[in-house]
């Protein structure tokens, strides 16, 4: 029993250094011992929401987005010469024939 106690404690003096042991650092992006600047570019995302309100046109992009089973999204039926429209994430009713906006609702 003492030789396996012995040995396992020279094992662990002999690991030891190996532990300590300084790490290798690259002496990349220094020059002359000091650090260089480095150029660090962040890619962003720019999202257009449109603001839709009530009176203004919703362009003809958006128009053939139309919802037909409004009543599936608690919509309530559109008059005569009115249509539901997905625009983005919002249900907007518009006028068939010009495009101008008479009612918003949120998509849930």
């Amino acid at each position: 029993m003492k030789k396996i106690a012995l040995a396992t404690l020279a094992l662990s003096l002999l690991a030891s250094p190996a532990a300590f042991a300084q790490q290798q650092h690259s002496h990349q992006g220094y020059r002359y011992g000091h650090p260089q600047n480095q150029v660090v570019v962040k890619k962003t995302v720019t999202v257009k929401r449109n603001h839709w309100s009530r009176g203004k046109q919703l362009p003809p992009s958006y128009r053939r987005h139309v919802v037909r089973d409004y009543h599936r999204y608690h919509l309530r039926t559109p008059p005569r010469g009115y249509q539901w429209v997905k625009a983005d994430n919002d249900y907007v009713m518009v006028s068939i024939a010009t495009g101008i906006i008479s009612a918003l609702v949120q998509a849930r």
